[in-house]
C-alpha cells in the first residue's frame, strides 16, 4: 500500500495515498463527526460536520471529500471547528421536530448523540419551519419528513439499489425528498426494501408499527396466536439489548418471545426446509422436462415486487414457491390447525422478520390458502424488541430455550437462507440427492458464499451440469438479468435477494450507527452466525428435516403435489413501471 506522510493533531501518521481526510483521521483513532457520509454509499459533504482545518487551506474543509496529500497537517478539534459544529447542529435543528421523546428513534438517533455531545441548545436557533403530512400510503414504510435533516442517505442507499424512487426535490429552503410528482410512495416503483430505513440518521423514515395489533391479539382469549421467526432474526435481535454484532442469542429470544403470551413460538427454518424441498423439486422438473428457465428464487418479497416492475417478462422464470414466512402460515391454518382443532379464522399467525419488504407480503393475493391471510401480520425484528422492552422482560437475563416442537425443526439448510448465497446452498444440497440420489459431494458451497454483489458457479446434479448466480441487492439483480436477457450468460438458477448481503442485512434489523457501519462490515459478522448454527447442525439437508417428512406423508403426499401447490405455492403480477 503506498502511503504519505500527515500531521493530525500535532502528530506524524503514514496514511493510505487515495484516502481522505476522514479515513486518515482514523490513524490518529480520532473519529470525526459525519451525519450525512455513509461509506461507499454518501459521500457528498452536505451536512457540514465533518469540517476541519488543514494548514494553507482557505476556510475549513469537509474531511469526508477532502484528499491528504505528502505534508498535510490537520486539525480536527480546534475551538474553532467545535463552534463551526455545534452551530451548523443548532442551524440543522431549527428546522427539525424535536419530538424525541415519543420518536422511535431515541437514543439510537445519530443528530441526537451529536447534539447531546456538543451541548447544543436545541431552541438557539428560531424562525420559521416547514410542515409535512406523515406519508404512510404503504403496507411497510412511513416517511416523516418534519424529522429530516436533508443528509439524503436514504436516496443514496434507494439509489445504491438501483430503484431511485426518492430524491431531493426544489431548493433552499424549500428542499425536501420526495417522490416523482409527490406521488404517495406506495404509488412509485419502491419495493419496501427498507434500506433507506437502515441508512436514514434520524427517525425521518421507519416501518408501519404493527404491534399494537399483535398485543391486541395476545389478550384475546378466542385467539390462537402464534409466532413464526425467521433465522436472520437470530443473527441481530441481540444488538438491541447491548449484544455486540454477530452474537448469537437465538436461545433467549425465544425465552423472551414466550413470555410474551403467544400460543406457539417456531422455527421458520422449518418452513425455509419445505421451501426447498418445493423449489428443488421445481428446478429438477423444470430441468428434465423443459420448463422456463432460468429459473429464479421467490424467497425476497424486495426482489419480486422489483422484477414485477422491472423486468415483468421475466416474472414466468420465478419460482412458484411462496416464500417460507408465507408457507408457514399456510401450513399452520390448513393442516396444524387441523390437527389443533382450530379454525383457520381463530388462528392469528404473526411472523418476526428481518425485512420490512414483508409487510407488503402478507397483504399480496393469492396468499390466503385457507381462505384467510396465510399471515395476519409481519413484524421487524426491530418491532419484536420493542414488544420485549414494552413488557418489561430482562432480555440478557434469561437461560435459553427451544422452538416448539414439531416445527420448531430445521436443518442446518434452512439456517443458511439468510445469508446471500444461502438459498441456492441449500437448494443444491436436496436437488443433488432428488436427481441423482446420492449426497452433494460437498456440502459447504464456498463459491457462492461472501458479501460479494454477484457470484457465479457450476455445478452437477446427476447428469445435469447446472450454472448458477447468486445476487443481492436489486442493483446488482439488475446487472445480471441484464447479462442473462442479452443471452450473454447462460444460467440454469439463480437466488436473488433484494438486500445486499441478503435477510441479514434486511430493511427490519436493529438499525447501526454510520460510525460503526463505516468501519466493521456487519453483513459477514451477522451471517457467521448462520454458518455457525448450519455447521453445527446434526441435519444439515432440507430433505433430512423429520417434521418436513411428517408434513409430507401424513398430509401433502410428495414435493410437488396438486396438494402442495394448492396450499405451498403463488402467482406474480406484471406491474411495470
Amino acid at each position: 500500500m503506498e502511503t504519505v506522510n500527515v500531521i493530525i493533531n500535532g502528530r506524524s501518521y503514514a496514511v493510505p495515498k487515495n484516502a481522505t481526510v476522514l479515513e486518515a483521521a482514523k490513524y490518529a483513532g480520532v473519529d470525526i463527526p459525519t451525519l450525512c457520509y455513509l461509506k461507499d454509499i454518501n459521500e457528498i459533504g452536505a451536512c457540514r460536520l465533518c469540517l476541519v482545518e488543514v494548514k494553507g487551506a482557505r476556510g475549513l474543509v469537509t474531511s469526508c471529500v477532502y484528499p491528504v496529500n505528502e505534508g498535510m497537517e490537520i486539525t480536527t478539534n480546534s475551538p474553532r471547528i467545535m463552534d463551526a459544529r455545534r452551530e451548523n447542529l443548532e442551524l440543522l435543528l431549527s428546522g427539525h421536530d424535536k419530538k424525541c421523546l415519543s420518536c422511535v428513534r431515541s437514543t439510537n438517533c445519530e443528530l441526537q448523540k451529536l447534539c447531546r455531545d456538543y451541548g447544543v441548545d436545541a431552541d438557539a436557533v428560531g424562525g420559521r419551519r416547514q410542515r409535512y403530512p406523515i406519508e404512510d400510503s404503504g403496507y411497510s414504510i412511513v416517511r416523516d419528513n418534519n424529522k429530516c435533516v436533508l443528509c439524503r442517505r436514504c436516496v443514496a442507499a434507494c439509489n445504491n439499489q438501483g430503484i431511485g424512487a426518492i430524491s431531493a426535490v426544489n431548493r433552499g429552503f424549500d428542499t425536501e425528498i420526495s417522490t416523482e410528482f409527490g406521488r404517495p410512495l406506495s404509488e412509485t416503483t419502491c419495493i419496501n426494501c427498507g434500506q433507506c430505513i437502515e441508512a436514514c440518521p434520524v427517525g425521518a423514515l421507519y416501518e408501519r408499527d404493527d404491534t399494537a395489533k399483535v398485543f391486541e391479539a395476545l389478550a384475546d382469549p378466542n385467539k390462537h396466536v402464534a409466532i413464526c421467526i425467521a433465522p436472520s432474526v437470530r443473527t441481530a435481535i441481540g444488538e438491541a439489548f447491548g449484544n455486540a454484532i454477530g452474537t448469537d442469542t437465538e436461545g433467549k429470544m425465544v425465552a423472551a418471545v414466550k413470555r410474551l403470551g403467544f400460543d406457539g413460538v417456531y422455527d421458520m427454518n422449518f418452513s425455509a426446509d419445505l421451501t426447498i424441498m418445493e423449489e428443488a423439486t421445481e428446478l429438477v422438473e423444470r430441468l428434465q422436462n423443459g420448463g422456463k428457465l432460468p429459473m429464479i428464487t421467490s424467497c425476497s418479497p424486495g426482489w419480486i415486487k422489483f422484477c414485477e416492475h422491472y423486468f415483468p417478462d421475466m416474472t414466468e422464470n420465478l419460482s412458484s414457491c411462496k416464500s417460507p414466512q408465507q408457507m408457514f402460515g399456510a401450513l399452520y391454518k390448513t393442516y396444524f390447525a387441523q390437527k389443533m382443532g382450530l379454525k383457520a379464522e381463530d388462528v392469528f399467525m404473526v411472523s418476526c422478520i428481518p425485512c420490512t419488504a414483508k409487510k407488503f407480503e402478507v397483504k399480496r393475493d393469492d396468499e390466503n390458502a385457507a381462505g384467510v391471510p396465510d399471515v395476519d401480520v409481519a413484524i421487524t425484528t426491530r418491532e419484536l424488541a420493542r414488544m420485549i422492552s414494552i413488557a418489561g422482560i430482562d432480555y440478557n437475563a434469561l437461560s435459553d430455550e427451544k422452538f416448539d416442537d414439531p416445527i420448531g425443526k430445521g436443518s442446518g439448510a434452512g439456517i443458511i437462507f439468510g445469508a446471500t448465497g444461502g438459498v441456492m446452498e441449500a437448494a443444491l444440497r436436496t436437488a443433488a440427492e432428488v436427481v441423482a440420489g446420492v449426497p452433494f459431494e460437498k456440502l459447504d458451497v464456498e463459491p457462492i458464499r461472501g458479501v460479494e454483489g454477484i457470484k457465479f458457479a457450476e455445478y452437477k446434479l446427476g447428469d445435469t451440469s447446472v450454472k448458477v448466480a447468486v445476487a443481492s441487492g436489486t442493483k446488482n439483480a439488475n446487472k445480471l438479468l441484464k447479462r442473462v436477457q442479452s443471452g450473454e450468460l447462460d444460467l440454469q438458477f439463480i437466488e436473488i435477494m433484494a438486500c445486499p448481503g441478503g435477510c441479514v442485512n434486511g430493511g427490519g434489523q436493529p438499525i447501526v450507527p454510520a460510525s460503526v457501519k463505516n468501519s466493521v462490515d456487519i453483513r459477514s459478522l451477522r451471517a457467521a452466525v448462520l454458518y455457525n448454527a448450519d455447521a453445527a447442525s446434526d441435519v444439515r439437508t432440507s430433505h433430512e428435516n423429520s417434521a418436513v417428512k411428517g408434513v409430507y406423508d401424513e398430509f401433502l403426499g410428495k414435493p410437488g403435489s396438486h396438494k402442495a401447490h394448492e396450499i405451498l405455492h403463488t402467482t406474480y403480477v406484471k406491474r411495470g413501471r
